[in-house]
């Protein structure tokens, strides 16, 4: 991956007190999948270029990751990865120039908001969207764009353009600010991400683009693209960037739970899974419980309604989830005994979370399929392996009752956003192979009226840590 920064700002060599890299020097930087090294083909009064190569080390890029089966295993190391400039190059682009991207210039600080005329060259950037969309994200920035649409072969041009372009970019404005636009936006051109996307994108893309995404006429395209068209990631930065735009959010998330509930409300499933679960906790005689994946927080009501339970956590990997949650326990009228036994925020199944720790039970009610089948690995590292509670309690849909629900085409999911949903024999492997990593017993149970050959609505696994009491 190339990158070069070129400056007719006089003296041009300025750019390297910017970017806090003197010309004379090559630097090399190493980074987790490869290293980056910075060069100054050219130095002068009159024009400087500074030169950002990424070398990328395929292996060690996807080592530890799961293979995908929809693209193969070859996918993982035959790929464009290497050469185009993409959210791994954002990443090494952030960590080399990171005090420049902050506007400070230790030695020289009136350079740190100086407008100086800077052109940007990527000879290789995906584009899923092509030259237009190049345009309609860099043009409304007041870049003048240069893009040309690179062949699949340059051996036989009639097999026509690729998904590929040369870019480049030219303005007068701040360097901070064109770092900003492209630590943004590459990953946005590109479609994919290297790394997981969750509230710490969120984050960043609030505090690198907060000044300039909400004016943008594509902001919610380029939110869209940033956070993975991640539903709840991308409504809540958009509240945090546009503060005063209508809050869709609950209509949405009430429509497509409304459709989940229709196809189930003749079961009673959603009434019958947390009696069950509550059941199943007090039997295990667990006083503090966390619900991951908590949504609008049904049963952490239940559980903050019952006294025994004497502290009570509440995650979801969706801000807007949350805060939903937090207006229909309408937290603000409740007694003390209740609001000081409940922790609520944002959090994720798959990373390590402290608040996690030292609980009697974590229980993930139809979480697990709204998330893709190659994260289930991490949800184990982290629950399982990294907070150990005592109980953990697991519910998902079985796949074969849905033949039994009336208002269900036949395929379809029972909501939208699930990723997958599994038999029983695939839900009793999957949690049998954690049981045995994790050093936990599991036992199984149907949740809901069972039919003798397909079974029960809902599966139920118990997970009771070896060795406890």
């Amino acid at each position: 991956m190339l990158l070069t920064l070129t400056t007719t700002h006089q003296p041009a060599t300025d750019l390297g007190f910017l970017l806090r890299k003197h010309p004379d020097r090559a630097q090399a930087f190493p980074l987790p999948w490869g290293t980056a090294h910075v060069m100054w083909p050219e130095a002068g009064k009159e024009r400087a270029t500074v030169a950002l190569v990424l070398e990328v080390d395929p292996i060690t890029l996807v080592r530890g990751q799961a293979t995908s089966s929809e693209t193969g295993p070859l996918a993982q190391y035959v790929n464009d990865r290497p050469y185009v400039a993409s959210s791994i190059f954002a990443t090494a682009m952030n960590k080399v120039f990171r005090v420049s991207s902050a506007r400070t210039c230790t030695e020289r600080p009136e350079l740190g908001g100086l407008p100086m005329p800077l052109s940007v060259h990527l000879p290789v950037v995906r584009c899923k969207g092509g030259e237009g969309l190049v345009r309609r994200l860099f043009e409304p920035l007041g870049y003048a764009v240069d893009v040309a649409r690179l062949p699949v072969d340059d051996a036989h041009p009639d097999w026509g353009g690729s998904s590929l372009h040369a870019l480049t970019l030219s303005a007068t404005l701040p360097l901070a600010d064109l770092l900003s636009h492209l630590y943004v936006l590459l990953p946005v051109l590109d479609d994919a991400r290297h790394h997981w996307v969750g509230q710490a994108e969120v984050d960043k893309l609030v505090e690198r683009a907060g000044d300039w995404l909400a004016g943008h006429p594509e902001k919610e395209t380029i939110t869209e693209r940033y956070l993975r068209r991640q539903h709840g990631l991308v409504r809540g930065a958009l509240r945090q960037l546009v503060p005063d735009a209508p809050d869709e959010d609950d209509e949405d998330a009430d429509e497509v739970e409304a459709a989940e509930a229709a196809i189930e409300r003749p079961a009673r499933l959603d009434t019958v899974r947390r009696d069950t679960v509550l059941a199943t906790l007090e039997a295990s005689g667990c006083t503090t419980v966390a619900d991951v994946g908590c949504g609008e927080g049904k049963l952490l009501h239940a559980l903050l309604a019952r006294p025994a339970f004497t502290r009570v956590v509440g995650l979801d990997a969706s801000p807007a989830a949350v805060e939903r949650a937090r207006r229909r326990l309408k937290l603000d009228r409740r007694p003390s005994h209740w609001t000081e036994r409940l922790e609520l925020g944002v959090g994720s199944a798959v990373y390590r979370d402290a608040r996690l720790d030292d609980l009697d039970a974590v229980v993930l009610v139809e979480v697990i399929e709204h998330m893709e089948a190659d994260r289930l690995p991490l949800l184990e590292a982290a629950i399982f392996a990294g907070a150990q509670p005592r109980v953990v309690v697991v519910t998902t849909p079985n796949v074969a009752y849905n033949a039994l629900f009336e208002a269900m085409k036949p395929g379809a999911f029972r909501h939208a956003d699930h990723r997958f949903e599994w038999d029983r024999p695939t839900f009793e492997a999957w949690a049998g192979g954690v049981a045995a990593r994790c050093g936990y017993a599991v036992r199984f149970a149907p949740i809901g009226a069972v039919d003798p050959t397909l079974g029960a609505p809902t599966q139920m696994a118990v997970f009771t840590r070896e060795g406890s009491a």
